[in-house]
């Protein structure tokens, strides 16, 4: 299992905190069985920590016909809305629900160049709330293709959420196979797309980032 560089500080925190709970029961406690309850139950919470920071290899589609998925998850909006931020004229926001169990690095969801990245400090609502999107921690970047399309996405901390890394820099080129960012336990995706594009996704599908087909230019 390859694990994401955003993981290895946690789970170095977590073989100390582990390791000495364990020492402790050893020698306070006098039953054997504790003594291995509480080991296997440490190791299926450093094994969980393992799989949240699992970094899969993926063939990730690169097309500028294409809208793709920067997250895995599950697809719970879809609707116009008017983005208020930077675009500033109504679009169609899909948003996407990552779970502990998802993967959680970012994929782009198209090829560009950077026009716009900014960090907001907020709540922690959970990440299926209607004013999570504007209300919470969260990251907001702005790609703009070469036909002059922008698409802007949100990297959005839910209750659990605690930290976004975000790694789009203004002026930078990009495309589909680049790792956009990294959310740390549980969260939401927002993409706003242009209300030209053919939307490929219906409410409660299950993505994959870096290869469903969210809608097409």
């Amino acid at each position: 299992m390859r694990i994401h560089k955003e993981g290895y500080t946690t789970i170095i925190i977590a073989i100390a905190f582990l390791t000495i709970i364990n020492l402790i029961s050893f020698k306070l406690i006098p039953f054997l069985l504790i003594h291995i309850f509480i080991l296997l139950i440490s190791l299926l919470f450093f094994y969980l920590i393992l799989h949240f920071f699992r970094n899969p290899e993926r063939k990730v589609l690169v097309s500028n016909k294409h809208i793709i998925a920067p997250s895995d998850g599950k697809l719970v909006v879809n609707e116009e809305v008017f983005e208020n931020e930077f675009l500033k004229e109504d679009c169609v926001q899909l948003s996407i629900f990552m779970s502990p169990l998802n993967v959680h690095k970012q994929w782009y969801p198209v090829n560009g160049k950077i026009i716009y990245s900014k960090n907001h400090p907020g709540k922690y609502l959970v990440a299926w709330h209607p004013k999570s999107s504007i209300e919470n921690e969260r990251s907001t970047i702005v790609i703009e293709t070469e036909n002059s399309q922008k698409i802007l996405f949100r990297q959005i901390a839910g209750a659990v959420a605690r930290r976004i890394c975000n790694y789009a820099k203004e002026g930078q080129k990009v495309d589909q196979n680049m790792e956009a960012g990294f959310i740390k336990f549980g969260s939401r995706i927002d993409v706003f797309i242009p209300k030209s594009a053919v939307i490929k996704v219906n409410l409660n599908d299950l993505i994959i980032g870096g290869k469903t087909i969210l809608a097409e230019f």
